[in-house]
């Protein structure tokens, strides 16, 4: 029907010019571009999609689609370095190719891990070929700013942010900044990545660039750069070139804590009838359940239960400190692992000798235990940037610079911005 509509017009453009004349013009129609998706032209197959239900297997699916189990298993042998087929897991959306005969058989299974990234098993042939697909991703510069007013991650929420982009610049500013005593009226600005594909669909946040948040009358800034390029690992930095990560972690929990106690030796404690006992370590009151992170990279050197600590993990970060978790509901580590600043290492309970559910952070240096929070106990500070980097360092963030205090992208190197380096 639209091939005679298209030629009923042609004939009447044809024959109009030859009334006025002239000469028809030749007309070019395109033909519509096929579409592509996964690297296949979609229109040559039956595309079928879905999503894997509990207790379904890959060869329940393939076989549902009329392979036959001898070409599964085949399937599953040939794809094995890249992947295991008996972990496909229920709730994940998967596409087939199927034949577009009568058959109507599987020749492409596509299981799709996340927006992003997919594995396709391609068996059309005699030749299985498994591959990782990965979704080209279209990177934009964004920034967000705001003024707190109730919290940081509310404020963030109001702005329209996911969570994952507030748990980052929790961690970013963890060692330097205590998000639990924002006073209303301190702002800041970010600037961070969104990815997008198929132009439009959100696929996640991407680096966050630089950032500055104005707190008790100070500008604390963070500015994301690669110092060692051998290690090629990227830190940040404030405006100086002094690393945020410290040694140690302010908090052994990321968000919704609070200090229900401090570190006291004549402190009195109601569960033993008011006596003074001494209290070695620092409380951080959440609810059950909440994930306890290990402030400093080390091993375990302990992962047990005992009286009244309950459940409790001890790591030995050096010849000179150590900390220990006290009253966990659980612990996810195990004597002799070796843990990473950040990783989850057990979860908030109340386990021994406890009023309430929170962890109690005990932090041992030279076999003795102190008070982490005493700001005159000197605790070793993370690996300084090189002198020689540094330049380099101050060059690049200028821009950065530049546009979180002005607002504005420099159009031309700003003058306004100068750099000073403290005299050693």
């Amino acid at each position: 029907m639209k091939k005679l509509i298209l030629l009923f017009f042609v004939t009447i453009l044809v024959v109009s010019c030859k009334k006025d004349g002239k000469e028809p013009e030749p007309i070019i129609v395109k033909e519509p571009e096929p579409e592509i998706r996964f690297g296949y032209k979609i229109d040559d197959y039956k595309v079928i999609q879905d999503t894997i239900k509990s207790g379904e297997s890959f060869g329940t699916i393939l076989d549902r689609h009329h392979v036959f189990y001898p070409k599964i298993n085949e399937i599953a042998s040939s794809a094995k370095e890249i992947f295991d087929v008996r972990r496909v897991r229920a709730g994940k959306p998967y596409t087939i190719l199927a034949s577009k005969d009568s058959t109507e058989k599987a020749q492409v299974f596509i299981y799709k891990h996340d927006k992003i990234n997919a594995t396709i098993l391609d068996f059309k042939d005699s030749v299985v070929v498994a591959k990782n697909y990965k979704k080209p991703i279209e990177v934009v510069q964004k920034e967000v700013e705001g003024v707190v007013y109730s919290s940081f991650s509310q404020t963030m929420d109001s702005l329209g942010i996911r969570p994952n982009l507030t748990y980052t610049i929790a961690d970013i500013y963890a060692w330097t900044l205590d998000f639990y005593r924002l006073q209303k009226g301190d702002s800041f600005k970010i600037l961070y990545e969104e990815k997008f594909i198929d132009d439009s669909t959100f696929a996640g946040y991407g680096k966050v660039k630089s950032a500055v948040f104005k707190h008790k009358g100070k500008d604390l800034y963070a500015f994301r750069f690669v110092a060692d390029s051998t290690l090629n690992i990227p830190e940040y930095y404030d405006e100086n070139g002094n690393m945020l990560r410290s040694f140690f972690l302010k908090a052994p929990i990321k968000f919704q804590y609070r200090i229900s106690s401090r570190y006291n030796l004549r402190r009195r404690i109601a569960y033993y009838g008011n006596r003074v006992r001494p209290h070695k370590g620092t409380d951080f009151a959440a609810k059950i359940g909440t994930p306890i992170i290990a402030t400093a990279s080390g091993t375990v050197v302990e992962s047990t239960r005992r009286g009244g600590n309950g459940k409790y993990v001890k790591i030995k970060h050096n010849n000179t400190y150590s900390i220990q978790y006290l009253h966990m509901s659980r612990q996810a580590v195990k004597r002799g692992e070796y843990v990473k600043q950040g990783d989850v290492i057990g979860y908030v309970g109340m386990t021994g000798n406890t009023g309430g559910p929170h962890v109690c952070y005990r932090f041992w240096k030279n076999g003795r235990q102190v008070d982490p929070l005493n700001p005159k106990l000197k605790l070793p500070e993370a690996k300084p940037m090189k002198k020689s980097v540094k330049p380099d360092f101050l060059k690049y963030i200028r821009p950065l610079k530049y546009q979180l205090d002005y607002n504005r992208i420099p159009v031309e190197e700003p003058e306004v911005i100068t750099e000073t380096i403290a005299k050693k």
